[in-house]
């Protein structure tokens, strides 16, 4: 299975720490953020890897190049203009092949990965949840029997991190559009499915989650 990492993003929660440099390659524990998900990919088996780059694209690419130092084959959808999620993913297609990929936002941690193999016959995409953190205490979506719901009791939170079917773009044309109406559209077709993750996660979104989580990371010694 192949991975994308969502990384063409203009960063500007972060300001002012990514008036100068992209917000994956803001440093966490000592090495850039988005080697932190480089590394965790490598592990999990994964070596091929596309990241769409579209803010400060050459310093992400003169950082990570190949991705040989990591483990991985890196390579590179370069947006002339930030598409959003949904743009941006449909534009990097060609590059993922036609079979389902993992998809990670540059901007989240987590200690663990979603089930790459839980994609059903007839679905087109499978999403991790976590509970709600305290700066989105609403939540995204309902998890009830392993199926997600765009409504219901008890919303979680969307991890910013799924299995995907390139079939969920079947109708989309190039161009910046977002990903929630598709999976919205595919949840109504009872097309999603889920799983809530326990281990820390952080949406990586402010300056000050950034220094929270540096500080996890040293604390706790993790290496990824």
């Amino acid at each position: 299975m192949k991975a994308m990492i969502l990384a063409a993003g203009l960063g500007k929660r972060m300001r002012p720490l990514t008036d100068h440099c992209p917000k994956p390659l803001l440093p966490v524990a000592g090495k850039p953020l988005i080697v932190h998900h480089l590394s965790r990919l490598a592990k999990a088996g994964i070596d091929e890897v596309v990241i769409n780059v579209s803010y400060r694209a050459e310093q992400i690419i003169e950082a990570l190049g190949d991705g040989s130092r990591f483990g991985v084959d890196i390579a590179y959808s370069l947006e002339a203009t930030p598409l959003e999620t949904g743009g941006g993913i449909f534009q990097a297609l060609p590059l993922l092949g036609e079979q389902p990929f993992l998809l990670v936002n540059g901007d989240v941690w987590c200690d663990a990965l979603p089930s790459l193999t839980a994609l059903g016959e007839k679905d087109v995409a499978h999403l991790a949840l976590v509970d709600n953190p305290s700066h989105h205490p609403e939540g995204d979506f309902a998890l009830s029997e392993g199926r997600v719901h765009a409504s219901g009791p008890a919303k979680l939170t969307f991890a910013g991190m799924s299995v995907l079917h390139p079939a969920l773009f079947a109708d989309c044309t190039p161009g910046a559009f977002a990903l929630a109406p598709l999976l919205r559209a595919a949840m109504a077709a009872e097309r999603v499915s889920g799983e809530r993750l326990t281990p820390p996660w952080v949406d990586v979104g402010t300056p000050e989650r950034l220094e929270a989580l540096d500080a996890l990371l040293r604390h706790d010694g993790h290496a990824c």
